[in-house]
């Protein structure tokens, strides 16, 4: 049984993830959280549509749907699902990149266990955080009208 929100992962894989898919694999079955996979961008959009997901972990190219792009087109969700992106050239400059533009985080790999768990968990916890914050900011500015 979940004793955390951690729990409640719901997440997608994009990419091809020839070496580390097994590692991902295991952390979700342990972790008991839900994984979904796309190999490019029309079954990630397909399933981003049909499936809850908070967590949408990217390798920066994916054919015809580089990082940025990813971005953009999550961004039509409501809410809107955290993006990790992962590299093998992951690096200062990808970080600050990612971050500077909305992304959630970078993860370099080959994939660490600990730094994967540690990430999804919270990207997932920040999930929704920003629309919540803004929905109170706004019930506290009609409250100082009133």
């Amino acid at each position: 049984m979940c004793e955390t929100n951690d729990c409640l992962v719901s997440a997608l894989l994009v990419g091809t993830y020839e070496t580390d898919r097994p590692l991902v694999h295991d952390i979700f079955r342990n972790r008991k959280w839900r994984l979904f996979e796309a190999g490019d961008r029309s079954r990630a959009l397909e399933c981003l549509e049909k499936n809850p997901v908070e967590v949408v972990v990217a390798e920066s190219q994916v054919p015809d749907w580089n990082w940025r792009r990813i971005l953009t087109d999550l961004r039509r969700f409501n809410p809107v699902p955290q993006l990790v992106v992962t590299s093998r050239m992951a690096d200062d400059y990808l970080w600050a990149e990612v971050l500077n533009v909305g992304g959630y985080d970078v993860l370099a790999q080959p994939l660490d266990r600990e730094e994967v768990e540690r990430v999804v968990a919270s990207a997932r916890r920040h999930f929704n955080v920003a629309p919540a914050k803004a929905s109170r900011a706004i019930s506290l500015s009609a409250a100082i009208v009133a």
